[in-house]
């Protein structure tokens, strides 16, 4: 049985994949860097970690739209929470 009515009633958005988004969470004392990630939809991330240089490349490898101040001031040992 086949229908064409739609699975949801709210019209549909579109996505730009090209549009990717990146937010710093943490910039650690041992070089690695906490920050978010995602495609699209900026408020849907995922979270990764970086060694420093590592996370300047993932950046300008994906043209990155920083949803952060670029040099957050803050460091941290790794060991506090958030």
């Amino acid at each position: 049985m086949t229908t064409d009515t739609p699975l949801s009633s709210e019209p549909t958005q579109r996505v730009d994949v090209r549009l990717k988004y990146v937010r710093v969470l943490e910039r650690r004392a041992d070089g690695l860097v906490s920050f978010e990630f995602s495609i699209g939809w900026p408020e849907l991330a995922v979270e990764l970690m970086l060694p420093a240089a590592a996370f300047d490349e993932f950046c300008a490898r994906h043209e990155v739209i920083r949803r952060d101040d670029p040099s957050p001031d803050h460091t941290t040992t790794g060991d506090q929470p958030r």
